[in-house]
């Protein structure tokens, strides 16, 4: 149900970049999702396909792109990114050290592409 009110801010975003570029339909979105964001791509399309209606984006297919999260480490300041949920913080890959990173990025969502004509 959270992806409901991710969608309606990207259909936002999609809607007024095509009225500001003179967009006459939407034939695609791509849509980078952090990977701690729990955000379901099916569920995704499914909520895009009932708010679109009757908008540019109507029947617009969604490509989800999974971004990695980024830490950095709070001793060494090294940045380093954790690529799949199901395997552990990496460490450190500057000092070794395991727990010490601050979360970055991964946790959000944006429009990184359209398909328009």
């Amino acid at each position: 149900m959270h992806e409901l009110p991710v969608m309606i801010k990207i259909l936002s975003v999609v809607c007024r970049h095509a009225q500001k570029n003179g967009v006459r339909e939407v034939r695609s979105i791509t849509v980078g999702v952090g990977i701690l964001s729990d955000l379901e791509p099916e569920w995704m399309q499914k909520y895009f396909d009932r708010i679109s209606r009757e908008t540019v984006a109507a029947g617009a297919r969604l490509h989800v792109r999974r971004i990695p999260a980024l830490f950095q480490c709070a001793i060494c300041q090294a940045s380093y990114v954790w690529k799949d949920r199901k395997q552990p913080i990496p460490a450190c890959p500057g000092c070794g050290r395991q727990g010490e990173g601050r979360l970055v990025a991964g946790t959000g969502y944006q429009v990184l592409e359209m398909e328009a004509i």
